[in-house]
């Protein structure tokens, strides 16, 4: 059930906002009260996706270049008059899925996070004049890693936790709190093309999880919503792993 005043007043930023999580999540946020600019790839019809869900603008912008994120930050930040919630989340431009011993994988998470680090940098002016300031950081999904690549899946969250505390260190003072949400394997356009590709991956990742089954992208926003609330105020620098629980297999 939405609650249109849990967000009131707030304005939301939200990166790669065209479709599966990024677009639950703009949804989810809206029907709680937030205004929220969604901000996708040219390609990605983004600036047509929300006509018809008030609250709602979609911007375009070249996400998967570091140097133009302060500009897409500060459209939206003009569209709205300031930002309050920061979702970082960008689209995947590497080949899928991640092989257990891919060399790429440092590319990719140095990718990840100087374009999550420079949206961070852009908005944080507009997020110290927040009474709310939240930033939420996104985790890879299972399913951008092969069924044998356990280990890279796992690093990759370390490597998110720690740029999350280091933010959370950072902005704390000002009463801003950093989280992150680490996706097990969910139902997204990006893993329906994986699996479709990467024959038994999709079983794996539904053995992987407790609950056996995929997640939904509104099961992530869910959990984004909660961090993005005053619910979450005295959490700062954790994560949340939506994944319906890790069988260890």
């Amino acid at each position: 059930m939405s609650d249109p005043a849990r967000l009131y007043g707030l304005n939301a930023l939200v990166l790669n906002g065209g479709s599966g999580i990024g677009e639950a999540v703009a949804r989810t946020l809206v029907k709680h009260g937030a205004s929220v600019v969604a901000v996708d790839t040219a390609n990605s019809g983004i600036e047509r996706k929300f006509l018809a869900v008030k609250g709602i603008t979609g911007l375009a912008a070249r996400l998967g270049d570091a140097d133009q994120i302060p500009d897409a930050v500060q459209a939206a930040a003009d569209e709205m008059g300031g930002i309050d919630i920061l979702i970082n989340d960008f689209p995947l431009s590497f080949e899928l899925p991640i092989k257990a011993s891919a060399a790429i994988l440092d590319t990719v998470l140095q990718s990840r996070a100087e374009l999550t680090t420079a949206a961070y940098r852009a908005a944080l002016p507009y997020l110290k004049k927040s009474p709310a300031g939240r930033v939420v950081n996104m985790g890879l999904l299972r399913s951008c890693f092969a069924a044998n690549a356990n280990e890279a899946y796992v690093r990759a969250e370390q490597d998110l936790e720690k740029l999350t505390r280091e933010m959370a260190v950072e902005i704390g003072e000002f009463g801003i709190t950093a989280n992150y949400v680490q996706p097990g394997g969910v139902m997204t356009p990006d893993s329906r093309d994986v699996f479709r590709r990467e024959s038994g991956l999709r079983d794996h990742c539904i053995k992987q999880s407790a609950a056996r089954r995929l997640g939904e992208p509104v099961d992530i926003a869910k959990v984004v919503l909660f961090l993005a609330s005053d619910d979450a105020v005295f959490v700062s620098g954790t994560g949340i792993a939506v994944d319906g629980g890790r069988t260890g297999d």
